[in-house]
């Protein structure tokens, strides 16, 4: 099923984890909603900015979300977010640029070290239900915990 004019279902729900650990990680009518929401004003801009690439990560089912150690209630669960890289594109580039340009939920450059610039991934999520927060965070190991402080670094 097409989402948009570059994305697919198929591309925004696929999971190896779900598949090892026979995790049904299909979406229900709301989620695809809200999956072709975030392609048509998140993804597709940043495809057309750059260049192709294929989501890490869309949708995930509830218990998908638990499993990788993360929320039942993750924006993930509700088809609202999606982690990106793009092979050759700096990812602290990728996440300024989306800052920038587009209007989103939520931005978090995850796991991000300066100096590799293939380190890392962008999270990205975009609501239909609500207005956009323009919440911009990065990840920080502190702790043995993982935090989220503002801004991008």
């Amino acid at each position: 099923m097409r989402l948009s004019g570059n994305f697919t279902l198929g591309e925004l729900t696929k999971s190896q984890t779900a598949i090892r650990n026979g995790i049904d990680n299909i979406p229900g009518l709301e989620e695809i909603v809200s999956l072709t929401g975030l392609c048509h004003r998140i993804l597709e801009p940043v495809r057309k900015e750059y260049s192709a690439f294929s989501p890490n990560s869309g949708y995930r089912s509830a218990e998908l979300c638990e499993l990788v150690g993360s929320s039942a209630k993750s924006q993930h669960a509700k088809g609202e977010a999606a982690d990106i890289e793009i092979p050759g594109v700096d990812n602290f580039q990728l996440a300024e640029w989306i800052k920038s340009n587009l209007e989103f939920d939520q931005l978090i450059l995850e796991f991000y070290k300066k100096g590799e610039p293939s380190s890392g991934w962008v999270h990205v999520s975009f609501s239909r239900s609500k207005s956009q927060r323009n919440d911009i965070r990065h990840t920080v190991f502190k702790d043995n915990k993982v935090k989220y402080p503002e801004g991008l670094e």
